[in-house]
């Protein structure tokens, strides 16, 4: 998946309007929506960073759909781990707390 498709499914999973998008990163509507245009518009980097910083995200997601991973050296992340966190990505808030509540339950067993 490419920028659009990230940039969809972030808006979808996150509930954002491209309208408050617009407003929160300071990128016009109109240019965020030809980003989600079926044509092939790249955003700039300052305008990829802007809209990154009001979702939340990476630019690095954005563009890969993949998360880095802070805090956690990277020789302890599994691939397991890493599917986990992946998926888990394109969960709601509800889910992810069911699958958040699962693990401690498991954890403390």
């Amino acid at each position: 998946m490419g920028f659009r498709e990230n940039l969809k499914a972030e808006l979808d999973f996150s509930g954002i309007l491209v309208k408050e998008l617009a407003a929160r990163s300071g990128v016009k509507k109109k240019t965020i929506d030809s980003y989600l245009s079926n044509k092939c518009y790249s955003p700039s980097a300052e305008a990829a960073v802007s809209i990154a910083k009001a979702l939340g995200v990476s630019v690095e997601f954005l563009v890969t759909g993949i998360e880095a991973i802070k805090d956690i050296p990277p020789f302890s992340i599994t691939e397991d781990i890493k599917e986990i966190v992946l998926v888990s990505r394109q969960l709601n808030t509800k889910d992810r707390n069911v699958i958040l509540q699962l693990a401690y339950l498991l954890k403390n067993r």
